[in-house]
This record gives C-alpha cells, sequence and structure tokens, in this order.
C-alpha cells in the first residue's frame, strides 16, 4: 500500500468516526450549544450532564424516595404541595426525569394537572451551575390553555418541583421538542432559566371557626 493509499484511509476512517459521533448526540445536544444563555459565575466550558438512556420505570432497582409535586389547587388560586413516592435512581438528571414525569401523569389526590395531556419529558440534563434543563413534548405547549394565570402555573408547577426537591438545582431552563422558546402561551418568559417562585404557591386554606358551646337544656323534675 502506497503513502497515499494509507492517507485516503485514514481520512475515510476519520469521517466515518466523526458522522457515528454525530449520528449518536444526545437529541438536545443542538439545542443546547445553539441557544444556551451564559450563566453568570461559571466557566463557558462547563458542560451538561444528560439524563441515561433507559426508561424511567428501571432505575428505582426497589428503592422508592418521597417527594413534592405542585398541582394546581382546585379551591383557591396557585399551587399545592403533593407528596408521592418515586423510583429512586442516583443519577441526577435521571431522578429528576422520573419526578417531571409524576408530575406529567397528573395528580392523585383531587389537585389540578398543570401540565397539558400527553406532555411526556423527552430530556433532562444538569448543568455544572445548577441549572437544570428540561424538555418537554410539544403538547406542553399546544395544549396549554389560554391566559396567563394557566401558563405561569404550568411553567411554575415544573420550576417549583425541580428546585424544591433537588437542593443543587437552582433554576430549570424549559425546552419544547429540543428547542428554547421564548415562551409557551406568550406570557412568560422562557428565554433564561427560571428560579422557584414561592409567590405562586397557594395560600393555606383558612380553619374553620370555632363551634360555640351550647348550653345543655335542664331536664325537667
Amino acid at each position: 500500500m502506497t503513502a497515499r493509499e494509507a492517507n485516503l484511509l485514514t481520512a475515510v476512517g476519520l469521517l466515518g468516526l466523526l458522522a457515528a459521533v454525530a449520528f449518536t448526540s444526545p437529541r438536545w445536544a443542538g439545542a443546547l450549544r445553539a441557544s444556551a444563555v451564559p450563566i453568570e459565575g461559571e466557566e463557558p466550558s462547563a458542560e451538561p450532564t444528560p439524563a441515561p438512556a433507559e426508561p424511567p420505570a428501571a432505575v428505582g432497582a426497589g428503592r422508592r424516595i418521597s417527594v413534592r409535586l405542585y398541582f394546581e389547587a382546585p379551591d383557591r388560586e396557585g399551587l399545592l404541595p403533593e407528596e408521592r413516592e418515586v423510583a429512586f435512581s442516583p443519577d441526577l438528571a435521571q431522578q429528576i426525569r422520573v419526578v417531571v414525569g409524576e408530575l406529567a401523569k397528573g395528580s392523585t389526590t383531587g389537585l389540578v394537572s398543570t401540565l397539558p395531556a400527553g406532555t411526556r419529558v423527552l430530556d433532562v440534563f444538569v448543568h455544572a451551575g445548577g441549572v437544570a434543563y428540561v424538555d418537554l413534548s410539544g403538547e406542553a405547549a399546544s395544549g396549554l390553555p389560554g391566559g396567563s394565570r394557566a401558563e405561569t402555573l404550568t411553567v411554575y408547577s415544573v420550576v417549583d418541583t425541580v428546585v424544591g426537591n433537588f437542593p443543587s438545582t437552582t433554576r430549570v431552563q424549559l425546552l419544547v421538542d429540543d428547542r428554547k422558546l421564548p415562551s409557551l402561551g406568550g406570557h412568560l418568559d422562557l428565554s433564561r432559566p427560571l428560579a422557584a417562585d414561592p409567590t405562586v404557591l397557594a395560600a393555606e386554606a383558612p380553619a374553620p371557626p370555632p363551634t360555640a358551646p351550647t348550653e345543655a337544656t335542664p331536664l325537667p323534675r
């Protein structure tokens, strides 16, 4: 084999390797590299940690943890927590994916679901600076009811659920179908990661007033 033929074979091999890498790259890589915003105080080279490819149901290995999911209150303004046990994963991104997947399933205690029916968690990855990127399917935007209130409760049900359960995450960046959208419905800015907002939580239900004691009627003699 001549030197020219050897160089040609080497070049073909490298092109094949690059094609394989491009084909197997995570589905969110393009969205992250094309639209991720700089995060103050972090090195630009920090890489996110993607969730493993295995389905969420397979990661628990029998162990379960208790988490708080935030749904809309049916009787007053805001979000209320619902306790639920979910499969445990030692991987943070995978654990977030499991938890948001449970949020998408809806409430089991009579609270109002915030994510539109059919919404799926496509991927989750966590930036080294504590930003969790949550990639939802298109139903999260296309199935959203109109109005700023519904949009706010939908977005912050995800943000408050993630940040509230995982102290190592400080903000959440929502993606839809692998893309960063300006908003879900035209009201709430999603161009940057969002911190949890306690003001969207529902106020405590007022306690019923105490019942005044009644005097016993004396028995006739």
